[in-house]
């Protein structure tokens, strides 16, 4: 079973510093945790009802609870705290943060949605 050996939490990079125990070790944003936040807040239930997550560039974590052996519940300075961060889902994020966050990217592009609280983005097609 996958397990973190050091987490610290940088709170004026915003960034979660993770340590595994085969020798992963990586960084995530407090947005980038935020926005794929394994809750049900932002998956839904099933495929298809996903939300994209929208002005989160300002959050950042508060509190890290632990759960059991096996994940990490954070809780981020907009409220949200539902999500529970297992080890392997977190150093999955680590491996393909740089995939996932083009693919976040794209999808606010594609709704004219922004990462900026308080920002509404109105595309005008003629």
């Amino acid at each position: 079973m996958l397990k973190a050996t050091e987490i610290h939490y940088a709170k004026a990079r915003r960034q979660l510093c993770l340590t595994f125990e085969h020798g992963l070790k990586g960084e995530l944003s407090a947005e980038l945790l935020r926005v794929f936040s394994p809750s049900a807040e932002v998956r839904g239930h099933g495929p298809g009802q996903e939300v994209l997550q929208t002005g989160k560039r300002d959050v950042s974590v508060v509190d890290i609870k632990p759960v059991g052996h096996y994940a990490i519940q954070l809780v981020f300075s907009d409220g949200h705290d539902s999500g529970i961060y297992s080890w392997t889902y977190l150093a999955e994020l680590i491996e393909q943060q740089d995939a996932l966050w083009a693919d976040y990217l794209r999808r606010l592009d594609a709704v004219a949605a922004s990462r900026d609280p308080d920002v509404q983005v109105i595309q005008f097609k003629p």
